[in-house]
Parts: structure tokens; sequence; C-alpha cells
């Protein structure tokens, strides 16, 4: 008791005593116990201004928050729109049945496993996703859960601990080979870290004059972990060679290396010799298995990939280290706040308002109106902040931007500050993205340490002073004045507009709120000029928009492309087209945003245009559907979100998403009666016009976009039948005559609802199946069908 005592006053020492230190407090004391003990809570009251009444409230309202022990390990299991889509409920279900969990319970009887949800993990291009104590599994399925949970007893068992310096600096001199691999979230989840020191070992044991870089994303998440292998164009020589390689695995990285590079000298003969790879080297059944996972930049699908795409906020994308300043100047990085403090303020706002640069995080708001208003704004000091509270289900392109170009952030912020007249500013950043904190943190340091930010700032940069605020799981903290009240301390309750931030935001002065990707967009805009951004895109909507392209899609990752391009475009071009089913839809703008049908992608990626057939922009969540896919579910999907992010402020919003999903909750399980979709249009209609922030008054477009164009599904639900079998209660499995009595079925249905006979057409006992998909998914002949 007196160490935890101790922990807590030594957490206040350290943060303040404020009420606005609350939520970093409880997030300490949080990641130190992995719950908040009641007696900490209380001393916390006892030592700061910190009353009892706002603990409950802050601690009762933010998700990340729990109140009571918890197993040994923790089991975030991510319920992103493409982890739905592809079956996360499944794994939920299959884990339940694993750990022998009640719908009421969240810990095993052993308390060894503790399973929470996740709105999203950002790791969309390996969903569905699950991950335990850091370590993530993806490409999960029902039957795959017992053999990911008895892995991670394994690597438990064996002391593993993963690589914890992704992030150290390498140089490369003296022309030596680059061996390139993303460290980004999703390049980690897929096993990079262990690729990199399995790299590294192979270049020591033989001397190849190589080194290996850790880069940040190079957008093709869909071939994680990735290597790219770049020789030549060393001191000043123009020519370049650059080999990829997919998917590679830690046993790969030795013949790989071994391609590109001989044993130097007798003792690296004498090493590969000992691990078997001369034999390997001397004979042609090296190359077979390497060459099969070899990418070239040449190839349709990589160049279909990459070639549509313009790099702004991704420029330099899988080629430089993300915390190497001195690799970032190289660049031209802070070329932009070098001309920006040469303009001037003023000059500044109208290169941006000229440029035509919109607010990236959903509204769309021209970026130099609003610089220019909290200019003009009364009142000191005036705040600059960051909303990196990337909530939306399905989007990653936050995470991304700050993982892989913290300096870019930096410099945009540092822009924009100066032009607005900020000294201080908060980053705000999901607290799901550990890595991005990390790294932001470490870059705040160094650019403090080269003098380009801090309070001895040098002539190349600005005085400012910026700290971090974690978010603690709330989804409605996106909107900006929710936002404002999460870094004071506060329940995430938006506020009242007008008055907007720019004018009474932070502490109540003038305040400058933007999303990662409109900073990151700045830097580029003022080394290049508002007339090259300005010609890029639609006469409306100017430059280029990144988007996270996921769900049912051949060739999902990070992509960034011009304003204007087509969603076809995206999706069947760059995205390759869905890989099993047909096309059906996309769902654009995460919770907020609206369900496009196919036939209608053929419009372009503009703010206005999007709004014309009822989706939204929002911040660039791109979700592509199947004909698997059941959109009455994906309404119920949306609703369910956005009801249990609501913050209760409004009535509408509270109750009228609560009835609204009810009625959808009804459909799916075909409980549905006449009079119901009207009812659901009515409701939207009171719902999105009685709600105080955005979060409410969008809330209705999946469910009214789904309306518009897939009534027919839904009229479909009300007889009782789910035409994309996606809905438990309307569907049931069937064994037809292909079945070769196997017995593969029986023997992994996890309650026995297929008896055990051998050489002989099997059957499913419909009372007792549960639908957890997996007889159909490992049938050897397809003979299992649902109906």
């Amino acid at each position: 008791m007196q160490e935890m005592l101790s922990f807590v006053e030594n957490t206040v020492a350290k943060l303040g005593t404020g009420p606005e230190k609350l939520i970093p407090i409880l997030q300490a004391i949080q990641t130190a116990y992995r719950y908040l003990p009641e007696e900490a809570l209380r001393h916390v009251c006892k030592i700061t201004e910190i009353k009892a009444g706002d603990i409950e409230g802050v601690a009762s309202f933010y998700s990340q928050f729990r109140r009571k022990p918890v197993g040994r390990h923790i089991i975030s299991i991510c319920h992103g729109t493409a982890c739905h889509v592809k079956g996360a409920e499944l794994i939920d279900d299959a884990l339940r049945r694993r750990l022998k969990l009640d719908a009421d319970e969240d810990t095993d009887a052993d308390g060894v496993f503790t399973m929470q949800p996740v709105a999203c993990l950002g790791c969309c291009t390996l969903a569905p996703v699950m991950q335990i104590d850091g370590i993530t599994y993806g490409h999960l399925t029902a039957e795959s859960v017992p053999r990911a949970l008895e892995d991670f007893l394994q690597l438990e068992k064996r002391g593993f601990v993963q690589r914890t310096t992704p992030d150290s600096k390498d140089t490369n001199g003296n022309g030596l080979t680059e061996v390139r691999i993303g460290v980004g979230s999703c390049c980690v989840a897929g096993g990079s870290l262990k690729v990199r020191e399995a790299l590294e070992d192979a270049i020591q044991e033989i001397g190849a004059p190589a080194v290996v870089k850790p880069v940040g994303c190079v957008g093709m998440c869909h071939q994680t972990p990735l290597v790219e292998v770049v020789a030549g164009g060393q001191d000043g020589s123009p020519t370049q060679t650059s080999e990829y390689y997919s998917k590679v695995q830690p046993q790969d990285a030795r013949d790989i290396i071994l391609r590109h590079f001989k044993p130097n000298g007798v003792m690296g003969w004498i090493k590969m010799a000992l691990g078997g790879a001369v034999d390997k080297l001397l004979t042609d059944e090296a190359w077979q298995p390497i060459t099969r996972y070899s990418l070239d930049v040449r190839d349709a699908p990589v160049c279909a990939f990459l070639g549509p795409q313009i790099r702004i906020a991704t420029e330099h994308s899988g080629e430089i280290a993300p915390l190497d300043i001195d690799e970032y100047i190289a660049h031209d990085g802070f070329a932009g706040l070098q001309r920006a403090l040469g303009l001037g303020p003023q000059a500044v706002i109208e290169t941006v308002t000229s440029s035509g640069l919109r607010g990236r995080g959903g509204a769309g708001f021209p970026s130099g109106i609003k610089w220019q208003r909290v200019r003009e704004a009364q009142g000191e000091p005036k705040y600059i902040v960051m909303n990196g509270d990337e909530g939306d289900p399905g989007a990653f392109m936050d995470r991304m931007l700050l993982e892989s170009y913290p300096y870019r952030v930096l410099e945009g912020i540092a822009i924009a500050a100066l032009a607005v007249g900020a000294l201080e500013g908060v980053l705000y950043i999901r607290a799901e993205y550990p890595l991005a904190v990390k790294r932001m943190r470490e870059a705040i340091r160094i650019c403090e340490e080269r003098s380009y930010l801090g309070q001895n700032a040098g002539i190349r940069g600005i005085p400012l002073k910026l700290s971090i605020m974690e978010g603690a799981g709330a989804f409605v903290c996106g909107e900006e004045t929710a936002l404002l009240e999460s870094i004071e301390g506060k329940r995430g309750m938006p506020r009242l507009k007008p008055p907007y931030p720019a004018q009474s935001g932070l502490w109540g002065m003038p305040t400058c709120i933007n999303n990662v990707e409109t900073y990151a967009l700045v830097p580029w805009i003022l080394r290049h000029g508002a007339d090259e951004f300005s010609a890029m895109g639609t006469e409306k909507s100017k430059g280029a928009k990144v988007f996270a392209l996921t769900g049912k899609v051949a060739r999902g990752g990070l992509i960034e492309v011009p304003m204007g391009v087509t969603i076809r475009q995206i999706v069947e071009e760059i995205g390759g087209g869905t890989p099993d089913g047909r096309f059906k839809a996309v769902q654009i703008g995460g919770p907020s945003g609206g369900c496009i049908p196919a036939e209608m992608c053929d419009t372009p990626v503009d703010y206005e245009a999007l709004g014309a057939i009822g989706a939204i922009m929002g911040s660039g969540g791109l979700v592509v559907l199947d004909d698997r896919d059941c959109m009455v579910d994906m309404a119920r999907y949306f609703l369910d979100f956005t009801q249990r992010e609501s913050c209760g402020k409004c009535t509408f919003c509270r109750l009228g998403t609560r009835r609204m999903l009810d009625l959808l909750e009804a459909l799916c399980a075909g409980k549905g009666r006449k009079g119901d979709l009207e009812k659901l249009e009515e409701l939207s209609g009171l719902v999105k016009n009685g709600s105080l922030c955005g979060l409410g008054q969008t809330a209705p477009n999946p469910v009214l976009s789904t309306l518009r164009y897939f009534r027919a599904e839904y009229e479909a639900h009300l007889a009782g039948k789910c035409p994309a079998g996606k809905c438990k209660a309307l569907i049931k499995y069937t064994v037809n005559d292909d079945c070769i009595g196997c017995t593969r079925c029986a023997q992994e249905c996890p309650v026995d609802a297929i008896p055990m006979t051998p050489y002989q057409k099997h059957t499913i006992d419909d009372a007792l199946c549960t639908r957890c998909d997996t007889c159909r998914t490992i049938c050897p002949t397809d003979a299992i069908k649902i109906v």
C-alpha cells in the first residue's frame, strides 16, 4: 500500500496538482497498475486540487480507464470497420468460447487473459486483428484464434522481448547499400522488427557493405513486411537500383543479403559455411524461394498502386528514417519554416489562403481563413493545437504520418504557430497509438536540442513550447471543442458554438486547431508556393488527400491521391478491386460518412461532390465492401459505434441514436415491422437537426445513405431474409452433395454441431450451430453453403 501511495505522490510531483492534470495522472496510475485502484484515487484527492467528483466523472467517461483488476495479459480485439467486415465478431465469439467467458465477463477464471474491445488499432490492412500486450496478430479466423493464444503463451514462456529500439538512428555513408525496412505500426505488426534483426545479423555475418535503415510507411501495407534494397546512387553517382521483397520472414533475411552480396573475406565464407548457406550460394536452389518474394517497381501491380499517387504529406515515402533529423534536413526539411520566417506571419497566411488548403480533418474548412481569425482575435496567449485523435474505425492516416514524418508535422505546426502568433501548443494524440506518441516526443526533444523549437530556438526556429496530451478513449474528442475540454482535464463534452475556438478556445484564449494531415501539407506549400498546390485537384478541393484503403480490396494500404480522382480509380486501379466477391460499395468518412454503391463510384473525390451523394470526405477512411457485406448490418455497426461514443449531452443524440439502433438490431434479428424504415428516416432527421456537435449531426449518415441506395436489402430483412448472408439470425449453414465426408468440419466445430460421419455427407444441427463460419472456411470442397 505504501509503495502505491509513494508512486502516486511521485507522479503528482512530476505532472502537477491542478485539475487539468487529472487525465495524465489517471493514465500514469493505470499504466503502473493496469487499472485504477480505489486507494490510489483517494490519495490523488488528498494531495491535489482534484475533487472526487471530477475523478469519477472523467474515469467513467473515457473508455480507456478500468476500475477493476485485470488478468495477466490484455487482449485488445479491434472492432474497426475493416475488422468488422472481415469478421471481428466471429473472432470475439471464438475468444469467448476459448476463454469460457459469459457475455458479461471479460477475464478468464485463471486470471490470465482479459478481453477488451477497441474501436480501432490502426492496423486495418491486417484485419481482423487482435493485440495481446503489444503483440499483434492479424488475418485471424475463428479457427486460428486458439493457435494465436498458444503462440503468445509460448513467447511468454521463452521470455520473448520485442526489440525496443525501432527508432535508433542509422546513418549511411561511404557508399553503403541501404537495406530499408518499414517500422510503422502495420510493418511492426507484420513482423518487421524480427526481420530487421535478422537482416542486421546477416549483414554482420558476411561483412556486407550495407546498412539496415528503418524507414517510415511505404504505403504498400498489403505487402508487409516489405524490404527494399537500394544500391548505387551514392557519392553523387546518378544511377541507383532498387529492389523490393514482400512479405519477408526472418528466415529469408540471409538469402536476401546473399543475393546481393558475396561473403567478405575468408571469415565471411567460414561463417556462411557453418550456417549452411554456402551450399545454397553455390547452387540455384537458394534463389527460387527469394525471387518468389521479389517485387520490381515496374511490375504492373506495383505500378498500379504507386503510379497514380502524388506525394505531398507523404513526400519521400519509405526513404527516410523517421527520427533522423539530418536526413530530414537533407531532403529540404525546415526549408518551409525558413521561408515562413522570411515572409512574416501575414504573408504566410496569404500563401496558405491562396493555395486553397482546406482542413483534412473532415469538415474541410479553409485553413487560411481559420489562421487569419486566430491572428486577429483579441486575447493573449494564443495557442496552437494538433488534433491527432484519429478515432474513425478503419482510418490510420494520422498514425502513419506521426510515425513516419514527425519532423514534417512539427514543421507545419511551427509555421502555423508563427502565422497566428502562438508560442505554446498541445499535440493531442490517441493513446492507442503508442509508437506515434513515442516518436513525436522524441522529435520534439531533438527539435529543441537543435534550436528549431523551444525557449532556446535560434534564428532558424521559433520559441514554441509544445507538449503532448494522450487521449483516453473517447471518439467524441475528435470534435475540436470536446478535445479542448479533454486537454483541460474534463469530460470531453462539446461546447456550444459560437464562440469558435479561433476566438475562445483552450483556457478561453484564441486557439488554432488543425488535424495532423493539414499541418503535414503546410511545409510543402511554403517550399513550392501556393500556385503549385492549387494547380492540383478540382475547383474547390485543391491539392492531394491521404486515404486509408482497406476492407475487401486486393491492395490495401496508405495512399495519397490528387483531389478529383474518382472512387472507382482508387478501388479498382490502385487497390486492384475486390479479390473474391463482387465490388458492391465503399464506406467513406467513417461513422460520419456514407455508403456509396459501386454504380456511383465514378464520383470524384471532392468535398462538394461527395456531399451531394450523401457522404463526406471525413478524415480519409475508405473501406471497400463486396457482395457478402450486408448494408443493414453496416448501418447497425456504425449506429452502435456512435451511440456508444455519444457524450450524452444532447437528448436527440443520446436517445435518438439509441432508438435507431433498436430498430436496426430488430431488422438484423428478423424482428422488423412494417413502418420501421419510415421511423428510421424520421429519427435520422431529428438527430441531425437536434444535435450540438458533428458526431450527432452526422451519425445518421450511414443509415440514410444505405436506405437511399440499398433499400431493397432493408425490405428483404423485413421479410426475414439477409441477401448477403451476414445476419446470423436470418441464415443457416447447409451441406451439399459435394461433401466427401472428410470430417474436417466435424473436428473443428467448436460446439459439436456437426456429427462425425466419415465418408458420408455431413449434416449440421441448426439448433447447436453458432454461425462461427469455421466449417465453411476450412471445407476443402466448398460443400458448406450459407442460405
